[in-house]
């Protein structure tokens, strides 16, 4: 690899083998060296791989103004969090991520705090995202010493549900509170409590992210069999019933109206956590 040009110190840009652009880190990395020249790879950190060179460039951007060590510290959580969440990150979050808690890092370091409304849901509904939130919390206190809260783990955490879904953080905030209101339909519809310690939960929890994304992006799935549509309909009456309340109100609050094949995989979902 050469040098294509050099963004600081420590982050400079070159091509791949395949002539896709690369941004690459090392400390001293572009230090006193020009574009053309051969690449140290013993100063060689970290090669961030992004799916265009718009992303490349926007992450270059980004990290020009951050310091090295909020980089690396930035990796460690990332490198962390894909052992925990089970489904795959967008390489925005390299982006994303590495863009907040440098943010968020200096807030603290100036007395500044956020608390965030979404806390208890994003426990609630996010465990794995979640638990990476915490454990970016615990290394930021360990690296740099500074002791951020619950409502920071929540926010970095929201950031991983984003790096999931491919939307953004606005949106992640509406497919959060959207879960929030049909688990409230569920349980006012059937005058009970859910209990959350099973896998059927856990698998309705994975099932609301993405239909609430495609319910807040307007982007549904159509195209059910009509006899299988029919017979769950028939075979769950109480389960379908509760379906169609959160129908009305998908078409209510969102304009939209669901299709037989959201119907039915919602109509098993619930027939499973309240039996």
């Amino acid at each position: 690899m050469v040098v294509e040009k050099i963004i600081n110190n420590n982050i400079i840009s070159s091509f791949d083998e395949k002539g896709n652009e690369i941004v690459v880190m090392g400390r001293g990395l572009g230090f006193k060296v020009k574009p053309g020249q051969t690449i140290d790879q013993d100063k060689v950190e970290k090669i961030f791989r992004m799916d265009n060179d718009q992303e490349a460039k926007l992450l270059e951007a980004v990290l020009a103004d951050i310091p090295i060590e909020n980089i690396q510290l930035c990796n460690e959580i990332i490198s962390y969090a894909k052992t925990v969440i089970k489904s795959k990150l967008s390489k925005n979050i390299y982006i994303t991520l590495t863009d907040h808690i440098n943010y968020a890092i200096t807030r603290y370091q100036e007395g500044v705090h956020f608390t965030n409304a979404l806390k208890w849901e994003i426990k609630k509904f996010y465990h794995e995202e979640f638990e990476a939130g915490k454990k970016a919390v615990e290394l930021i206190r360990e690296r740099i010493g500074i002791d951020m809260t619950e409502d920071e783990a929540a926010s970095i955490a929201l950031h991983f549900v984003n790096a999931e879904l491919g939307m953004e953080i606005s949106n992640t905030i509406d497919v959060t509170k959207l879960i929030q209101n049909v688990l409230k339909i569920i349980t006012y519809h059937f005058q009970l409590v859910i209990n959350e310690d099973t896998i059927n939960y856990e698998r309705f929890i994975t099932h609301l992210k993405f239909f609430s994304q495609r319910v807040v992006t307007n982007n549904n799935n159509s195209g059910v069999d009509e006899e299988l549509y029919q017979m769950v309909k028939n075979q769950y009456p109480a389960a379908y019933a509760c379906t169609e309340k959160i129908k009305a109100y998908v078409e209510q609050e969102y304009h939209i109206e669901l299709p037989k094949e959201e119907m039915v995989y919602l109509t098993i979902h619930i027939k499973r956590i309240v039996s």
